[in-house]
């Protein structure tokens, strides 16, 4: 069974469907018409392989071309009213087919049971979960420049496909600007007489816009996995861990603004709302410069997205000399500023232990909130409290412990060096393991290691390998 297209950027809206068939062909031809065939079909490849990242190329281009084929002819002067729907239902019914071609996804079934506009607008709001690791791999200039003399086309629709479902996070209108810069660079170095002085000029111009691609690729890959509140949080660990000098009531706004940021603009098909809003940094900046030299030395550029950039790739400072985190009250964790107050209990916790990992703070953080549910609405919270505190206390010191030592080790360690003392550890802490379970056991944490020690790690892929 395979999955359909959503007939147009907007269609999976609730407005479709109240408003009807009509409603759907006028917006379909509006988007069509204003856009142009061309424009229509790049913006269709872009939304698909966002919306069905692990489909294939072939899969997408067969979509696609469906889709602006249906367009053409239904949005065409003097077409018959009915076409559109007559169209999209024979689209719909070769998306339930066991043979169809379209990009495969497991709820298809279900939709296919429903009928009518219903069933479209079911296919319509399938999606596939986005790339936990991006898998685009940008070429040489020199392997650019053959596929693009190759096939022009071929090589621009392919290259739009592998970039929308790597960054299918990142807003609708970022990667649309993104892409264009980066084929409109291509189709002018690979003509150029001197092609890789060209490149290396375009490059630079393009190289804003290539880090807002990433970073709000990152934030929004973020935002779509935990919610505005745990974001907070997130950005909240990130900034203490980096800057364990300043304090809760310094970073909590800045992590507030940041996921603000980040609820606005993430779903907006606003032109310039994510660059707008990259403001977030100038407000950065004022606050945390005096506090540390290395983000004085991020905010000296002009450019406010590479400065953002630089913030954000800051390794953790050296754990400082605080005295012993003081835990919240019963009555401070069951009151109205109860989330606030865990939150600051997980920050003081975060500064002390810059290595911890952001995937098992946020394991911490998950369980902090599910204690906060269960025992403030408990008969006795303070009995049920005091229980989790007597427990937390026998677990928690070791979980840090084990963290902050894997991601410590890794970040201070070459590669090598950093298994063969995995390696030498696991040894003496498990002396009848076989060297093979022991050789499993080195790579399955190197490999936690190289991928979530970072802080810029994937957020689902992390939390599941905690």
């Amino acid at each position: 069974m395979r999955a359909a297209l959503s007939l147009l950027l907007l269609l999976a809206s609730t407005h479709a469907m109240h408003r009807g068939k009509a409603y759907i062909r006028d917006k379909v031809c509006q988007e069509f018409n204003t856009l142009g065939k061309e424009e229509f079909r790049t913006l269709n490849i872009i939304a698909n392989s966002r919306k069905f990242s692990n489909a294939t190329f072939e899969e997408i281009n067969h979509l696609v071309q469906e889709i602006v084929s249906l367009a053409e002819t239904c949005c065409a002067e003097g077409a018959d009213p009915s076409c559109y729907d007559a169209g999209s239902s024979a689209l719909s019914a070769k998306s339930c087919g066991e043979a169809s071609p379209f990009p495969f996804h497991p709820g298809t079934a279900a939709c296919c049971r429903q009928e009518g506009l219903e069933q479209k607008l079911c296919l319509a709001a399938l999606r596939h979960a986005p790339q936990q690791l991006p898998r685009y791999l940008q070429p040489s200039n020199q392997e650019l420049c053959q596929a693009f003399k190759k096939d022009p086309k071929d090589f621009a629709d392919r290259f739009l496909y592998e970039y929308a479902s790597s960054y299918g996070q990142a807003p609708l209108p970022v990667l649309l600007g993104s892409t264009r810069s980066f084929l409109s660079m291509v189709s002018t170095c690979c003509i150029s007489p001197m092609p890789t002085a060209c490149f290396l000029k375009e490059k630079l111009a393009r190289k804003s816009l290539s880090l807002l691609t990433l970073m709000s690729n990152r934030a929004c890959s973020r935002f779509a996995a935990y919610g505005k509140d745990k974001v907070t949080f997130s950005y909240l660990t990130s900034l203490a861990q980096k800057m364990p000098a300043a304090s809760f009531e310094e970073l909590f706004p800045l992590a507030e603004d940041a996921a603000e940021v980040f609820s606005q603009c993430c779903d907006s098909v606003a032109e310039d709302c994510m660059q707008r809003k990259v403001e977030h940094t100038a407000k950065a900046c004022s606050t945390l410069s005096a506090q540390d030299e290395r983000v004085a030395n991020c905010c000296k550029g002009k450019n406010l997205m590479e400065n953002y950039f630089c913030i954000s790739a800051l390794p953790p400072a050296p754990a400082p000399k605080l005295p012993e985190v003081p835990k919240p009250t019963d009555k401070q964790l069951c009151g109205e500023e109860g989330a606030r107050h865990a939150k600051g209990y997980l920050f003081e916790l975060a500064r002390r232990h810059p290595s911890v990992p952001e995937a098992a703070l946020n394991m911490l953080y998950d369980a902090s909130t599910k204690v906060r549910e269960e025992c403030c609405s408990a008969k006795d919270p303070s009995s049920c409290l005091q229980a989790k505190r007597q427990l937390m206390g026998e677990k928690l010191p070791p979980f840090l412990e084990k963290a902050s030592q894997l991601c410590g080790q890794y970040t201070q360690l070459p590669f090598l060096d950093f298994k063969k003392r995995l390696q030498e550890s696991l040894r003496q802490a498990l002396p009848a393991a076989s060297a093979e379970l022991l050789g499993q056991l080195v790579e399955q944490r190197a490999d936690f290691a190289s991928t979530c020690c970072s802080h810029n790690s994937p957020p689902l892929y992390c939390s599941s390998k905690v």
